[in-house]
């Protein structure tokens, strides 16, 4: 027979609702009694039933975790995605809540879970792990006054929205900035997004790298569609390339067996460098070079930004932006065309 309220209340010698407010450390109670209830709890066995009690708090004890829409086998296969979730369930357990997962193929049916899981009080707040230039997610959040942290950079209203991400311009700079140090002039930028801004503040980066340096910048090379991959070689030639950055890692395995189709060795003919140092950069010779963006700081932060959110709903607070450091991770994929192969 399951021990209850009154079975503590009746050995302790208090009643129902002294427990109540025991399980939920309310102020009104003295130590002293604290301390003998939790005692008598603990000698019975008695577990507090977590729903009764985070509805008596008005809270759901539980953090929602929104992934963009998994509309393509690279996002669905992406391991940023599993390695954040990780970092986050982690971070989310040490202040004794839960997580809930919202994904979907599309941003319509996303954003009914999103709605769903706010209306049904499944969750306190909700930490995005995409930044893309249609979503309608954010809009909803705002609009209703929802607390929410946001894993990358807002499109607007950054002052408003709270943030925390890598310096995603520094570090398209950074990688490009490597290529030139190690003798490479012609450089391209390979990507499979256009949407998520990232993109944009990476190729940034590598814009700003390259005219610093007195070298020409290409338009991004998208390779999207079928035709843009058949392409590739003849961009190769035409530019005379020897180097490429990459979007992230997973899709530089792609742009690599690309290359190796189209006749070009790597890093001997055409070197890569790619961000997120995820499991992908050491599945594959050669090894990919990549930025680390330090994934399970990402997450960590993330949870920590909402939570202070959540303890201070009733102060006006302003965005607040949170920048985690990466680090350049040297592999097989850069070749120094001075004379050194890196």
């Amino acid at each position: 027979m399951s021990i209850t309220v009154k079975d503590v209340a009746k050995r302790a010698g208090v009643a129902t609702s002294t427990v109540s407010r025991v399980i939920n450390d309310h102020h009104s109670i003295s130590p002293a009694t604290k301390k003998r209830v939790r005692k008598v709890m603990e000698e019975m066995g008695y577990v507090p039933n977590k729903t009764a009690q985070n509805l008596g708090k008005g809270s759901a004890n539980a953090i929602g975790v929104i992934l963009p829409p998994l509309d393509s086998k690279e996002r669905l296969g992406n391991p940023f995605y599993l390695e954040i979730i990780e970092a986050i369930n982690e971070e989310v357990h040490q202040h004794g809540m839960a997580t809930a997962i919202a994904s979907a193929r599309n941003f319509e049916n996303l954003l009914h879970n999103v709605q769903q899981m706010h209306l049904q009080r499944q969750v306190d707040g909700f930490v995005l792990l995409y930044s893309d230039q249609s979503d309608p997610i954010i809009d909803y959040l705002t609009a209703n006054h929802i607390c929410f942290t946001l894993i990358g950079q807002p499109y607007r209203e950054e002052d408003k929205i709270s943030y925390v991400d890598n310096d995603n311009q520094l570090l398209g700079k950074h990688a490009t900035d490597y290529l030139i140090k190690n003798g490479h002039k012609l450089i391209l930028f390979v990507t499979n997004t256009t949407k998520e801004i990232l993109y944009f503040e990476r190729y940034f980066g590598y814009q700003k790298a390259l005219m610093l340096a007195g070298l020409e910048t290409f338009p991004a090379v998208k390779l999207q569609n079928p035709e843009d991959y058949m392409r590739f070689g003849d961009i190769l030639t035409e530019t005379q390339a020897t180097a490429v950055v990459v979007i992230d890692d997973i899709f530089a395995l792609r742009v690599l067996q690309l290359a190796q189709l189209h006749n070009y060795k790597v890093p001997d003919d055409l070197s890569i460098i790619s961000f997120n140092n995820s499991i992908f950069a050491t599945l594959m010779h050669p090894y990919l070079t990549s930025i680390d963006v330090a994934i399970q700081e990402l997450g960590r932060r993330g949870i920590q930004s909402l939570i202070d959110q959540l303890k201070n709903q009733d102060q006006q607070t302003t965005g607040v932006r949170i920048v985690i450091p990466h680090e350049l991770v040297e592999r097989e994929t850069v070749r120094d065309i001075n004379g050194n192969q890196t």
